[in-house]
């Protein structure tokens, strides 16, 4: 399946193409799911915003044995404008299981490049069976705190455009608190679902509005409401988290083989 918008740069999307097939040739490894992740996918892209294309790919099976197992990353350099790297399916379960929800976000963002329904799904069913809500809680704390902590360029300044980094996390955390399920990744759905003070939302639709037509927003006053209440959010959450506990890793091991079974290439 793709799902990528015309209004996308078209020579942007070609590189990025040409760089998943030159991933997949030069590494030996299947790309089931490609997607755009970052402000695009979160609904706060600026003008200048770059691309950020994240996938997951697969290994032949017997790489898996390996006594000196290859990186479970694949990057490719950095331009300005392009941010195109993955995960090995084995990392992406790992963490997940541990509550990272980077690996659930990436599968259900709007924006794919190239993917496949059924191995999406199936990593999603998997993903349901072994992620505790506390768990993604913790995750969305540690996200929050470090995105607020980098936005802060001084005592009384912001990074406005950091400043929507922490703001998303915050607000998943209010929506886990009032709704089941797994909570949506773009801002628009995370605002609608989620009780705001009527002066933070204003205050965010007015930074919003200001970095969808500005190509640098550069450093200014702390937006006083924003800081607030990201702080009152962030501030009393604890940062602990069950261990998933045996049976959940062994589900998390079967599952992975599984998915192994299907979607390994072939190969050594």
């Amino acid at each position: 399946m793709r799902t990528i918008p015309d209004t996308f740069d078209q020579s942007a999307v070609a590189a990025i193409d040409g760089r998943l097939e030159d991933v997949a040739a030069a590494h030996c490894v299947r790309i089931p799911w490609a997607v755009e992740s970052g402000s695009r996918a979160w609904g706060f892209a600026s003008p200048d915003s770059d691309y950020d294309c994240r996938f997951l790919f697969v290994r032949p099976a017997a790489a898996y044995l390996a006594l000196w197992p290859a990186r479970d990353v694949i990057e490719t350099p950095l331009d300005g404008l392009l941010d195109v790297n993955g995960w090995d399916l084995a990392k992406a379960v790992r963490l997940a299981t541990a509550g990272n929800a980077t690996v659930g976000e990436w599968l259900r963002s709007p924006l794919v490049y190239d993917g496949d329904p059924a191995f999406r799904d199936a990593l999603l069913d998997l993903l349901a069976a072994v992620t505790d809500r506390g768990r993604v809680r913790r995750h969305y704390l540690h996200v929050g705190r470090g995105q607020w902590a980098h936005a802060r360029a001084g005592a009384d300044v912001v990074r406005l455009k950091r400043v929507f980094y922490a703001v998303r996390p915050a607000l998943t955390l209010r929506w886990l608190d009032d709704h089941a399920g797994v909570p949506p990744m773009n801002l628009d759905e995370l605002l609608a679902e989620t009780d705001l003070p009527l002066g933070v939302r204003a205050e965010i639709e007015e930074l919003r509005l200001l970095k969808a037509r500005s190509r640098e927003l550069g450093e200014a006053p702390v937006p006083p409401a924003i800081a607030a209440w990201v702080e009152q959010v962030l501030a009393p959450e604890p940062d602990v988290a069950p261990d998933p506990g045996s049976a959940v890793r062994e589900r998390a091991n079967a599952g992975f083989r599984d998915l192994l079974d299907r979607w390994a290439p072939a190969g050594r």
